[in-house]
């Protein structure tokens, strides 16, 4: 797992994304916010907005997502958030103009990461996109201990 402790959370939850014709927005918050219930609210719903900018990146510039992945680790506490995409191309972070109705989704995952990156599979052409959310932060509650995760 991209940057994470040695002491993370092995458990990692899954949601295959093969097939779908329109990005699945909805269904990927519900599952975060079921699988990922014990977190704070803040902390949420910096998790579902990365993970559905993360996926609808994919959708608009990668050929569309196969799989999203969450884990999470108590010690420190955060969130590591993966898409998988058929695509080599990496995202950027671009500075759109005003009447651009695009453009501004890694601006929001690179304010609300901690850290981000790619991950190349030159094997079958595609990437991983990742970025791991943590908790800490002023309006941010402590960690609630992973055994209410899932």
């Amino acid at each position: 797992m991209p940057g994470f402790a040695e002491d993370a959370d092995p458990t990692a939850w899954a949601l295959d994304l093969r097939g779908m014709d329109v990005p699945p927005l909805v269904q990927v918050r519900r599952w975060a916010a079921r699988t990922l219930s014990a977190l704070d609210d803040a902390h949420l719903g910096d998790v579902m907005l990365v993970a559905t900018e993360l996926v609808t990146n994919a959708y608009d510039h990668g050929d569309g997502p196969l799989r999203v992945r969450m884990s999470h680790t108590p010690t420190p506490c955060q969130v590591l958030i993966e898409v998988d995409d058929s695509s080599p191309n990496h995202p950027v972070l671009v500075r759109p103009n005003d009447t651009e109705p695009h453009g501004r989704g890694m601006l929001i995952v690179n304010k609300l990461a901690k850290a981000w990156g790619v991950d190349g599979h030159p094997a079958t052409g595609g990437k991983t996109v990742w970025a791991r959310i943590s908790c800490d932060g002023a309006d941010r509650a402590p960690c609630a201990a992973t055994a209410g995760l899932g």
